[in-house]
């Protein structure tokens, strides 16, 4: 796919042409009062009257919460300029761009230092530890280019390349162009700028992958640096065969995920097979949609950048971690119906993503990227079978009809 011309990495940050997309939107806030059954979070649902209040969130999207929900978010948005504070007090320490240096890998959870430079080695660490705990929005382009490798693949092929890309495909109809034109509609209705002439345009032109690419398009803000990002996760973050027509890799992530949730939550795993639900009812749209249709924009944002600089390990990091946080409400349902709604009230309500990734990763447990690779080897096999067999034997109905 990619060509063998090389430039600079550095370059990739400088002031270049391309198409800019859209500001963020100043907050703006009504409110009514209702009364509605909801989940508090605690081991009871129960109806309260509350002050429900609508407002849009840093990346455009009207939000309707609780005053919970509302004082939780503004104390996150404090952690976030407090957060934001200690990045621009690093750049003034360890230099301009410090994170955009070489780093080494650290997927096993184990770093070697043999000849490595203890400035190398201490960025690893310290990055690591500052993704965590999230990335400035106003930094995330470039932070998310550099740690997922995006900004290295595209240094690969020529400048205009994206630009050809567009050349080559426009005013062009095809089986995928006419999915695209079908997804549109239906990708985040009600934000204004994806909605718009505009947006869909850049939509259209990124490729598809409706939520993931819509929210890229919002964070990266240029529809280049958007398809770069959709281009890493594709070829090197997630399983192969995700989105094609048979889902097979989306199978595949279903059952890796099950026997995680068997490995690391156990008595879950034994309650729901007892009651004959299947996990990937609420799963599989989260690991298509990376949480972008399920979690709140920032809290899905919150756990992208640890997924960019860690891999696919963290999708299955904050899927088990949702469950786990509602284990004993989980342990008490004996309705299918009951398992969705509050795994679907908990993702919605999940305004707070320190919250979640507390639980992901101090509650699960230690998960490798190389544990994942395997676990996907295995089931792929199993899967292809599977398929292979639905293959024939349709068929065979096909040859007897």
């Amino acid at each position: 796919m990619f060509g063998t011309q090389t430039r600079d990495v550095a370059d990739d940050f400088n002031p270049r042409r391309r198409r800019t997309l859209w500001n963020t939107p100043t907050v703006s806030m009504s409110a009514t009062t209702h009364t509605i059954r909801y989940n508090t979070g605690k081991k009871s649902l129960f109806n309260a009257r509350f002050m429900s209040v609508k407002f849009e969130d840093l990346y455009g999207f009207m939000v309707e919460g609780n005053v919970d929900d509302v004082n939780v978010l503004n104390e996150v948005r404090e952690r976030i300029t407090e957060q934001g504070r200690v990045w621009w007090a690093l750049e003034a320490n360890k230099g301009a761009n410090w994170y955009l240096q070489p780093k080494i890998s650290s997927n096993e959870g184990v770093i070697s230092v043999t000849s490595l430079k203890l400035s190398v080695l201490t960025n690893t660490i310290t990055l690591r530890r500052l993704i965590r705990k999230g990335v400035p929005p106003v930094l995330r382009p470039k932070v998310w280019l550099s740690v997922s490798g995006a900004a290295k693949k595209r240094s690969t092929v020529p400048e205009t390349y994206y630009d050809e890309l567009i050349r080559a495909t426009e005013g062009k109809t095809t089986p995928a162009t006419r999915q695209i034109d079908h997804d549109l509609p239906r990708t985040f209705p009600c934000h204004p700028w994806l909605n718009s002439e505009e947006g869909q345009a850049s939509l259209r032109r990124v490729l598809g992958l409706n939520y993931v690419a819509a929210l890229l398009l919002l964070v990266m803000k240029t529809e280049e640096d958007a398809f770069w990002m959709l281009a890493v996760l594709l070829e090197n973050v997630l399983v192969s065969d995700c989105y094609t027509d048979t889902l097979s890799g989306c199978h595949v992530e279903q059952r890796v995920f099950k026997d995680l949730l068997a490995k690391k939550c156990p008595r879950i795993a034994a309650h729901l097979e007892a009651m004959g639900f299947d996990v990937s009812l609420v799963a599989t749209e989260w690991f298509l949609c990376l949480f972008s249709k399920s979690l709140p924009s920032e809290t899905t944002l919150r756990v992208w950048d640890v997924l960019f600089n860690e891999g696919a390990k963290v999708l299955f990091h904050v899927a088990l971690a949702i469950f786990k946080m509602r284990e004993d409400d989980l342990l008490c349902i004996r309705q299918l119906g009951d398992v969705i709604d509050i795994l679907q009230t908990t993702t919605h309500h999940l305004y707070d993503p320190d919250e979640l990734l507390t639980f992901a990763f101090d509650k699960i447990g230690s998960m490798t990227t190389n544990t994942i690779t395997k676990e996907r080897k295995k089931q792929e096999t199993v899967v292809m079978a599977e398929l292979d067999q639905r293959i024939r034997r349709l068929s065979s109905l096909k040859m007897d009809g």
